[in-house]
């Protein structure tokens, strides 16, 4: 793990031990809640579709390669 990121772990920790406020404690909370929900439930019914037409495609060898893609999207890259 990056060493500046377990140093900012270390410090989010030493500061939360030091919190006695219950509101922001509950904040916390609820903001680790929604972190932890399934991406799934707030994706648009749109997109679902789509992901669900890719997997259906992929299962049925409906593929193509990187390097056919990246023929055909060529001159956009």
């Amino acid at each position: 793990m990056d060493s500046s990121i377990l140093s900012s772990k270390l410090e989010l920790i030493q500061w939360l031990s030091t919190i006695e406020d219950k509101a922001i404690i509950d904040k916390l909370l609820r903001f680790r809640d929604e972190e932890n929900k399934d991406w799934w439930n707030s994706t648009s019914l749109e997109a679902k579709v789509s992901i669900e037409k890719g997997i259906t495609d992929a299962e049925n060898g409906k593929l193509s390669s990187h390097s056919e893609a990246r023929k055909l999207y060529e001159k956009w890259l």
